[in-house]
């Protein structure tokens, strides 16, 4: 038994009958014995869709083996099939369906991708000249058919099939062909790989020597296109060849966002007021950039030298501009201008729109000059490396960390640090001679300038007061142990965990114990007690042993020359240095053995 839909049997008959297989297709039916259809309340309006369904039904219908279930009230095939057997209403359908459960196949699934572009098609023609009622009709018999939602269907319907018309491709003949390419990389390589441009210049004459020498002749046809070829389509067509040949791909021009930064080189420092920072990323990666790992987001002032840090886990562009608005809050006075490298972390619209809205002038330094950005380079060094070092931090424990640090280290640099700033400097030759102001901290310099406000330098004075270089010093340092255990994955010690007192009372022996930062302490060495290549002598040591035990001052070359006659294929000269320490190893061992009575390990 066959239960299926009449909409979809109907559908699949139009479908076979387009395709000229009306009558197979009715053939491959008849393997079931009894073909039951669902009408589904389906009207008999389409002239089409009823004769291929009564070409079916004619056919099934002399041998007794179809049965239609209907809404009788609605579609009204009991006026067509007069006999009970062959039609029933839909309310006796389940008493007659559940006997015949077991035999039965049910069709109505999902189509297959060719029969529902076929469906569509044939479906979405009635849809376009059907008026609003049927229209509704026909979408809910294909929403049956198909199983789409119904908003999905009617826009499959409602969409209108592309009359317009493919695109032609016109081949055409090429101009400068592989012929062409051939010569021009000839006389590229000839012209010791000049430019586009120089190559035009010289190509008639060159290409004029050539074939006065005999190294090339041409046909007028073939001479005439290499010669009117442009410097431009010299350049396009060697492109490949030159970027093979060098290694090197085509520098691309620079991008909209960054022609829109302002270059500033190193030149135009001189004399800044207070708030001119410049900005940098320092990656605490451990020398291995693959995976994610921690960078600190650093900003010094160029005039006094105040230095900002913050950790930051992932170089994102939101991020950078919160870390950038943190930092400008941090600072004792306004912000200015702010000044990176060209690393596309900064050079972005997110950093360029949020100077705009805080009036900060954005500048960038050229690419590859690090002598422009010498003052963050030099504090990257002094104060990050210093109290981080060199080792690899992730995850946001290590991050919260650093940020404790970080807290401690600002105000003990900033206000306990002094440093030296460059006066002038004066070239002799190869000589150099730099003259420094005295060495001030960065709030003295800013309290000394006449270019900060009232307001600012109330507040250093105020926080110098507060702040205890000592109680400061203790927390970097116990934040320091904190991440030297984190990278290592070891717990703290004993005598990294000390409170202030302690702390001070150490100070003065301090200097005996060697680096004080733990995050610069040396690590201990891994005792070798593995080998790293397999032992020559594995399989014959016993025997060695032997030959020293019956002659203990037998040296270590009378033993190989004894070992290359028995195994020729096994040892060789070049064993000689080794085979001579392992004898020495064992006469030490039997030396102890005869003072001590005991045998070395």
């Amino acid at each position: 038994m066959l239960l299926t839909t009449c909409s979809l049997l109907v559908q699949q008959l139009l479908i076979a009958k387009r395709d000229l297989r009306l009558q197979k297709y009715i053939k491959q039916l008849s393997r079931f014995e009894g073909l039951m259809i669902d009408d589904l309340g389906y009207v008999q309006q389409n002239r089409e869709e009823m004769e291929v369904l009564f070409t079916l039904l004619a056919e099934r219908y002399e041998r007794g083996s179809v049965l239609l279930t209907s809404n009788l009230a609605f579609s009204k095939w009991d006026q067509i099939f007069k006999d009970a057997t062959h039609c029933l209403n839909n309310s006796d359908t389940e008493r007659w369906w559940l006997p015949q459960q077991k035999d039965t196949q049910i069709v109505g699934g999902a189509m297959e991708m060719q029969a529902k572009a076929a469906l569509i098609d044939s479906i979405r023609s009635r849809y376009y000249g059907a008026r609003k009622r049927d229209k509704s009709r026909i979408l809910d018999e294909f929403v049956a058919i198909t199983g789409h939602q119904r908003k999905y269907a009617l826009r499959i319907l409602a969409e209108r099939q592309n009359t317009t018309p493919e695109r032609c491709e016109v081949v055409g003949r090429k101009i400068y062909d592989c012929a062409v390419k051939e010569v021009l990389v000839t006389l590229w390589e000839s012209s010791d790989r000049l430019c586009g441009k120089r190559l035009k210049a010289i190509l008639p004459e060159l290409l004029k020597s050539m074939e006065s020498h005999g190294h090339m002749n041409l046909d007028d046809s073939l001479k005439t296109r290499v010669l009117s070829a442009s410097a431009s389509t010299i350049d396009r067509l060697l492109r490949p060849i030159r970027e093979e040949a060098t290694g090197k791909k085509r520098v691309r021009p620079k991008k909209k966002v960054r022609a829109a930064v302002a270059v500033k080189t190193f030149s135009e420092w001189d004399d800044v007021a207070p708030g001119s920072l410049e900005v940098d990323f320092v990656a605490h990666c451990g020398g291995n950039l693959s995976g994610p790992f921690i960078h600190s987001l650093v900003a010094t002032d160029v005039a006094s030298g105040w230095t900002e840090c913050i950790p930051i886990l992932i170089r994102e562009q939101s991020l950078v501009v919160e870390s950038l608005e943190l930092l400008r809050n941090r600072f004792p006075f306004p912000v200015l201008g702010i000044n990176t490298d060209n690393d596309s972390s900064f050079i972005n619209e997110s950093v360029i729109k949020f100077c705009d809205s805080q009036s900060i002038t954005f500048t960038r330094s050229r690419p590859y000059r690090k002598n422009d950005q010498a003052w963050i380079e030099q504090k990257n060094g002094s104060i990050v490396r210093k109290h981080l070092g060199y080792q690899r931090f992730s995850g946001p424990i290590a991050c919260q960390t650093i940020a404790h640090l970080f807290d401690s280290v600002r105000w003990y640099v900033n206000m306990f640090q002094p440093s030296f700033k460059l006066l002038s400097k004066t070239r002799d030759g190869a000589r150099v001679s730099k003259k420094f102001h005295s060495p001030q901290t960065p709030c003295e310099r800013l309290l000394s300038d006449s270019r900060v406000s009232s307001e600012s330098k109330e507040y250093l004075r105020r926080n110098r007061l507060e702040q205890d270089p000592l109680e400061l010093l203790h927390a970097i340092r116990q934040s320091q142990a904190a991440l030297d255990s984190l990278s290592t994955e070891d717990s703290l010690s004993q005598e990294q965990q000390i409170d202030l007192e302690e702390f001070l009372s150490q100070l003065p022996e301090l200097w005996k114990k060697g680096e004080a930062r733990p995050t610069h302490q040396p690590k201990p060495m891994r005792t070798r007690d593995y080998r790293t290549r397999p032992d020559p002598f594995e399989g014959d040591w016993t025997t060695i042993l032997g030959w020293l035990e019956k002659s203990p001052d037998a040296t270590a070359s009378s033993l190989l020359e004894r070992l290359i006659e028995r195994s020729p294929d096994k040892y060789n000269g070049g064993q000689l240095r080794t085979l001579q320490r392992r004898v020495s190893q064992w006469r030490n061992i039997m030396a102890r053995k005869l003072v001590t009575g005991t045998t070395a390990t």
